[in-house]
């Protein structure tokens, strides 16, 4: 299925029935009064929020989305029924907007969360509502008011605990498929991830984390080369970034120190508060280098790369040193979600450990 985080649509809230000017009228009473009831309220748009989603798509083909109208007032004091509400159902995480002036309207990050995105017109008053003792035949009646028609911009945002960042053919999807039950594409050329993909990691019972691998970045990506650009978006919910770095590059021109430093760089150009989010360094790909070298090859990466941080060595592909870093990162993700409601946002926490840029 095609994955799609972005959508406009337009969402167009039911306008209240009109009230009703009547009086009653029946043999033998002359004077029957007012009896004209008031229109039904139109129905409103909801959206909620649903586990099951993943994906805006549905969104892409159905822009447009109205509500009925309450009927208007009967004779009789009958007041018009009231129309039903539409309820969208959207994937945890989405940001809705409006489109016109950018303003965020809800954020939808609890399951069945429900937020009313257009809210249906209420209904007019009947002459039943205008009588008095001084005004025993009112012919008073108020029209419906009419619903709300927005413009809505919805932007997917994926809930994950720990996100996946690196260059292209770094070994992300590899690793996601090694520690989660995600079931990646995986082939031996960059740009193989076209979409982000999530992963649960089980640690043990009831003990998990998920994972989100985007597609790679490249040098110039804040400006909006290569894809990840497009997916960096759904980093900026987790609560840590995993630097995946290839060791062992196919081409010996390239540099894995400049590519790791390209990495950061882009990273802080586009968002500081994502360059500023805890980040640890994960060498890749060590089974292709030789068991004699691999220590002076990771001790000289990380002095070049002048990295006071957490590091860890792995093979993703033999799922060597995985175990290690996946109790690890549990560990810390248990730790922040334990803080108290007071506390800051430990997501947006500063980093501290000497990153270099």
């Amino acid at each position: 299925m095609k994955f799609v985080d972005e959508a406009t649509i337009d969402v167009v809230a039911g306008s209240g029935g009109n009230g009703c000017a009547s009086f009653r009228r029946e043999k033998f009473i002359p004077f029957g009064g007012p009896d004209g009831g008031d229109g039904g309220r139109g129905g409103s748009v909801f959206a909620v929020g649903d586990r099951n989603l993943n994906t805006l798509i549905d969104f892409r083909y159905a822009r447009r989305h109205e509500a009925r109208n309450g009927e208007n007032g009967r004779g009789s004091d009958q007041y018009g029924a009231a129309a039903d509400d539409i309820v969208l159902r959207m994937p945890m995480g989405t940001i809705i907007s409006d489109a016109e002036t950018g303003d965020v309207i809800a954020e939808l990050l609890v399951p069945g969360e429900k937020v009313q995105i257009a809210k249906g017109g209420d209904g007019g008053f009947g002459n039943l509502h205008f009588k008095s003792s001084t005004n025993r035949a009112p012919r008073q009646k108020t029209s419906g008011w009419p619903g709300e028609s927005r413009k809505l911009r919805l932007e997917l945002r994926v809930l994950a605990d720990v996100g996946l960042l690196g260059m292209p053919n770094a070994g992300k999807s590899t690793l996601i498929a090694a520690i989660s039950n995600a079931k990646p594409k995986i082939a031996d050329y960059p740009f193989t991830t076209l979409h982000p993909n999530l992963g649960v990691v089980r640690v043990g019972p009831e003990k998990s984390f998920v994972v989100a691998d985007v597609p790679g970045l490249i040098e110039g990506a804040a400006e909006g080369a290569g894809l990840g650009h497009y997916f960096l978006r759904h980093l900026q919910r987790t609560h840590l970034l995993l630097h995946i770095v290839d060791l062992a590059p196919f081409d010996d021109a390239v540099d894995p120190v400049a590519q790791a430093r390209a990495i950061v760089a882009e990273l802080k150009k586009y968002d500081p508060k994502l360059h500023a989010k805890p980040r640890w360094l994960v060498l890749n790909k060590l089974d292709m280098v030789p068991e004699e070298e691999r220590q002076r090859r990771v001790s000289e990466f990380v002095r070049r790369f002048r990295w006071k941080g957490p590091v860890f060595e792995i093979s993703a592909l033999t799922r060597a040193g995985c175990e290690g870093l996946v109790r690890a990162v549990y560990e810390h993700v248990a730790k922040l979600r334990n803080v108290t409601p007071e506390d800051p946002d430990p997501r947006f926490e500063a980093v501290s450990d000497g990153t270099a840029t």
